[in-house]
């Protein structure tokens, strides 16, 4: 079971996305949250009692006191093990940008079908990124938090990998997932969940939103 949360200042906003979610078997609505602060608090409520924390959080942007931004920033900080999901109805790159550099790993509008968002729950738990296909290349070329470690050149990163390894890469930044790669590749999920840790180990980078950043800086 995949945990989620959500956060959202409006209440029909968590009710209607909890009824999307709690469709999927396979995921369950550990908490809600009304703003950033609420979350911070909730989360460590649930460590402290011994209680599962959320695999995946389902985050507002706008919210009163502390905002979505500060509070994935804070929340990524405290608590690594937790993917942030960007969700709002306001289609800015900034938001988005500001998202990712706080540590969030996907951007998806409020509009999104609920099978999109369900997909990106479990893209998310899985250890992927998920983002609109629109700011996809904008935003992963932007985005600081991306540079990539110890000053090396971005093409640089990339010169110890295998053929099979580069081709996972290059999937990767068309914004496929481990088992649409899988399927490209005749090959097992399972294997290319290994590829993308020894990529991540080879290169240093911190997630497949950096490797695929690195990558589209290396090849423009």
């Amino acid at each position: 079971m995949i945990g989620v949360m959500i956060v959202d200042d409006h209440e029909l906003e968590r009710f209607a996305l909890s009824l999307v979610v709690r469709k999927d078997p396979r995921i369950t609505v550990v908490a809600e949250a009304e703003d950033g602060r609420a979350a911070l608090d909730v989360i460590a409520g649930l460590r402290e009692r011994g209680r599962p924390i959320p695999d995946v959080i389902l985050m507002d942007v706008r919210m009163p006191g502390m905002d979505g931004i500060q509070a994935t920033r804070r929340i990524v900080g405290a608590f690594p093990g937790v993917h942030v999901l960007i969700l709002t109805t306001y289609d800015q790159d900034d938001y988005a940008f500001k998202g990712l550099s706080a540590g969030a790993v996907g951007f998806l509008l409020k509009d999104a079908r609920g099978e999109d968002i369900t997909r990106a729950i479990h893209a998310l738990a899985a250890g992927e990124a998920v983002l609109t296909p629109r700011i996809t290349r904008k935003i992963l070329s932007r985005a600081g938090r991306l540079d990539p470690p110890d000053g090396r050149l971005p093409d640089a990163l990339f010169s110890e990998l295998s053929p099979r390894e580069r081709q996972v890469v290059e999937l990767m930044a068309d914004g496929r997932s481990n088992g649409e790669i899988a399927k490209v590749m005749t090959i097992q999920e399972a294997s290319v969940r290994r590829s993308v840790s020894r990529i991540l180990a080879k290169t240093g980078l911190r997630d497949r939103v950096q490797i695929v950043s690195a990558w589209y800086k290396a090849m423009s």
